[in-house]
């Protein structure tokens, strides 16, 4: 019993919970109230009984009681009571009722009113005083039964009342159970939806702010996941051209000198040496990439890694002539950034200047408000206006692939990676600081 009570509804708790104090308030304010109304009853009928044998009391003629002689009622009693004179030992002299009264005998010792129940009746006696002393006494009574259907008439009345209260308590029971049950319903709805990999799921605002809440977060959430999953996707996408593209290039080399007759094979083995070992620096970066969980949580040395970057693509530039340029002033401020990713970052740029850009290339790093750009420009045509720089292409050069994973690994750094210029072609990395500073 226990354990199913446990796994009841919403809907069925609500419902129950509202019905039962609905009934309790009811029987509290029904029951205090039924007894009032038939004490409120019986006191007004005994009231109008008391006016009654009071009245006659005072009109009879007492002096024929006293002396034994016959007398009759008043003519103006009302119909339907019983009326009967009494002697003061509670015999009946005169009129209907039972033979012997013990109220009324109570009436006559005393010289007080009094109300009693006798054999079915509901009864009221007074005194008829001579010269201050009570000769007999007046007995007026009704059926009792007429004063109980009176208070059962009430009685039904007050209970149909009550019934219709609580049929509207239930009523209203229902109704608000549906409306706290259904916006959680909404949720658990989306939250399968959700758990079924649908990232748009929106359950639909309610009158509830808590469930509404709930809603907006569980919405976010799903956003949120499902823009890491495209992310993810996207990620997985462009690492795998990256490797690809230099594995090709790789490839390439060594079977170009094998092709050709006469061919330097030392100096092919030893580019495509110098081309396995980027290649592993690469796959190292992205590996780390992927397995670290955290964003912008270190201070990244850049002045260290540009001189990384200088002893890697000083040679590569100066094979086609070409000159590398790196500015660093000093006191820069601090930045928090994986310095895997921001390597990569500079590697496509890079890249992307050494085969599509000419002349010299400039990576220079600066200041700008509270965040640090890294800037890399060469001396090239540029970038046509109508080009999308960082979508992803593909078919043609794949070149776009790169920037846009460039810009990825940029966002997850909470960084901003953004062509300041096209002609001639300007890339800028903007790095925010730590946390709290």
């Amino acid at each position: 019993m226990r354990g199913r009570s446990r796994t009841r509804s919403l809907r069925w708790r609500v419902l129950t919970a509202i019905s039962v104090v609905a009934i309790v308030i009811v029987t509290l304010f029904a029951v205090p109230l039924a007894i009032a109304v038939s004490d409120l009853y019986r006191s007004e009928t005994v009231a109008a009984l008391s006016r009654d044998a009071t009245w006659i009391a005072a009109a009879l003629p007492y002096e024929d009681i006293e002396a034994g002689r016959s007398f009759r009622l008043p003519a103006q009693v009302p119909a339907g009571l019983t009326v009967g004179i009494y002697t003061p030992e509670g015999r009946l002299l005169h009129g209907g009722g039972p033979a012997r009264s013990a109220v009324a005998a109570r009436a006559a010792d005393d010289g007080h009113p009094h109300e009693g129940v006798e054999a079915g009746f509901l009864l009221v006696t007074a005194p008829v005083p001579a010269h201050g002393v009570p000769v007999a006494a007046v007995r007026v009574a009704t059926p009792y039964e007429q004063v109980r259907e009176r208070v059962e008439r009430a009685w039904l009345l007050m209970a149909a009342l009550a019934a219709l209260t609580i049929a509207l308590g239930a009523a209203v029971a229902l109704r608000q159970s549906a409306r706290l049950a259904q916006p959680l319903e909404h949720l658990t709805q989306a939250a399968q939806a959700l758990g079924q990999g649908d990232f748009s799921v929106r359950p639909p605002r309610s009158a509830v702010s808590e469930a509404d809440a709930a809603g907006q977060a569980l919405a976010a959430t799903a956003q949120r996941l499902g823009e890491v999953l495209e992310r993810e996707r996207s990620f997985s996408a462009d690492v795998s051209h990256q490797l690809r593209t230099q594995l090709t290039g790789l490839l390439l080399g060594l079977d170009s000198a094998l092709a050709r007759s006469g061919a330097d094979l030392r100096q092919a083995i030893e580019t495509a040496l110098q081309r396995g070992e980027r290649l592993h620096a690469i796959i190292d970066d992205l590996l780390g990439l992927a397995r670290d969980t955290r964003t912008g949580s270190e201070p990244l040395d850049v002045p260290a890694l540009l001189e990384e970057v200088r002893l890697d693509w000083h040679g590569r530039l100066a094979a086609q002539g070409r000159r590398l340029l790196i500015n660093v002033p000093p006191d820069l401020p601090e930045v928090a950034a994986s310095a895997p990713a921001v390597r990569q970052i500079l590697r496509v740029l890079l890249d992307n200047a050494l085969v599509h850009g000419r002349g010299q290339v400039s990576v220079d790093v600066s200041e700008v408000g509270d965040v640090l750009a890294i800037e890399v420009s060469d001396e090239g045509p540029g970038i046509a206006e109508e080009a999308e720089v960082f979508a992803r292409r593909t078919a043609g050069d794949g070149h776009g692939i790169g920037l846009a994973l460039a810009r990825s690994l940029a966002e997850a750094e909470a960084g901003r990676l953004i062509l300041r210029r096209r002609s001639p072609p300007v890339f800028s990395l903007l790095l925010s600081p730590p946390a709290g500073s």
